[in-house]
């Protein structure tokens, strides 16, 4: 798909932009307290919906897997996430709102989707909630709470697989672990263990010097270890990796871009990342043969 530029419609600063499954509509969100639902083809953009019902800035936006229909995932500062389910096409409504956060929802993240329609949400109040649809419909809860005591700023699912797994083997035995990172500079791991949240390792993973912005936790498609991306206020994207379940994670600076970076994003195949900082710069970086990272790209915005 050549570059273009897409009018969302807006009337506000943009905050996130998730592209859909099949790469065909983006779900913009904005300080206007909408999201925007836009289709999008090689040579055009299309204004599809407008979904209200936030009472403050839209942080982030999410698509679930299409196994479990057209849905969406949205945060905001008013402290809710709300999904909204399509019924007709482009035809929006809000098909259920938590509102067990105090204070604004900072990051949304829909699990593996072998793992089932499944959310976790992180929020300034320090708690990380993980919601799980039943087949009656109605939704468990369960919580890691003061995850970080002065904010959770980000959340991100650890692939379903574990690290070296053949890929396509029947997953016995799925993993069910995410990382966050908070407002205390720090990123941690946690894992699902008979049903409670718990750290993966014995300690938060401390090397940022100011707050975490983002958190990506790599595919990792039989690859023998398991990664992570964050990137903090700083100016530092540090890649973090282990390759046992269990051991301390080592972490490695991949750039200093010298401007808080706000977001990082991995490729499918796990070996790509992009990384946004305050600059307006997106650049794309991979891992030599030595384990150097190198930039291979900066995309054109």
């Amino acid at each position: 798909m050549p570059p273009q530029k897409v009018q969302t419609g807006h009337e506000d600063a943009v905050h996130d932009v998730a592209m859909d499954f099949y790469g065909k509509r983006l779900a913009t969100a904005s300080s206007d307290h909408t999201i925007k639902i836009v289709g999008v083809s090689n040579t055009a953009s299309q204004h599809l919906a407008t979904l209200t019902g936030h009472q403050g800035p839209v942080w982030q936006v999410v698509w679930a897997h299409p196994k479990f229909g057209s849905l969406i995932a949205s945060c905001s500062y008013d402290g809710r996430v709300i999904i909204w389910k399509e019924g007709n096409q482009n035809e929006w409504a809000q098909a259920h709102v938590f509102d067990d956060h105090k204070s604004s929802v900072n990051s949304v993240s829909w699990a593996p989707h072998e793992l089932g329609l499944c959310l976790a949400c992180g929020s300034s109040d320090g708690n990380i909630s993980v919601f799980t649809a039943r087949a009656d419909g109605g939704w468990d809860t369960s919580r890691i709470n003061q995850a970080h005591s002065v904010g959770v700023t980000s959340i991100s699912w650890a692939p379903s697989t574990a690290p070296g797994a053949v890929v396509g083997t029947d997953l016995l035995d799925p993993v069910q672990k995410l990382c966050s990172g908070g407002y205390d500079n720090t990123v941690k791991v946690w894992k699902l263990d008979n049903g409670v949240w718990k750290m993966d390792c014995s300690a938060a993973l401390q090397m940022h010097t100011d707050f975490v912005r983002d958190v990506a936790w790599a595919p990792n498609l039989g690859l023998p270890k398991s990664t992570i991306a964050s990137a903090s206020q700083d100016g530092k994207v540090i890649v973090w990796t282990v390759v046992k379940a269990g051991e301390q994670w080592a972490g490695k600076v991949l750039h200093d871009f010298k401007t808080p970076v706000w977001r990082v994003s991995w490729s499918l195949s796990g070996n790509t990342l992009a990384v946004a900082d305050e600059n307006n710069n997106v650049t794309l970086w991979k891992e030599a043969v030595d384990g150097e990272w190198q930039q291979v790209t900066t995309v054109e915005t």
